[in-house]
């Protein structure tokens, strides 16, 4: 493998923008619209990759792997679990900061598009 990108499916794209680029600071690098909305857009930040697509549009593009939206769950291991916390704070937290047995400090919240977001400081001094 070379690479692992998630393809979050959402009933529209743009609600989840701010999300995204203001509160976590991915860059949008790519949109395709599908008629006065996007139907997909690739964000970047440093190195990491999310795509979005609308429902309409995976049925229309690839209809056999199309799902309802805000079906995923993603991962991610980050330095500072505080600064997180504070770009996040205006979205449903579902988990808030716990301390795990394996290790990790972590929250869980719900981006606009319904997909969950995990967030992990593993290490992390007691705060």
């Amino acid at each position: 493998m070379k690479k692992l990108t998630p393809i979050l499916t959402l009933e529209a794209i743009e609600p989840s923008l701010p999300f995204w680029v203001d509160a976590l600071g991915f860059a949008e690098t790519v949109d395709v619209p599908t008629g006065d909305v996007l139907g997909f857009a690739i964000l970047e930040k440093d190195g990491y990759e999310v795509m979005l697509q609308t429902v309409a549009s995976m049925q229309a593009d690839v209809p056999a792997v199309a799902s309802p939206p805000g079906g995923s769950v993603l991962y991610v291991e980050i330095e500072d679990l505080s600064a997180i916390e504070k770009a996040v704070a205006d979205y449903e937290l579902l988990v808030p900061r716990r301390k795990t047995f394996y290790g990790a400090e972590e929250i869980f919240v719900r981006e606009p598009g319904g997909n969950v977001v995990g967030f992990a400081q593993f290490g992390a001094s007691e705060q």
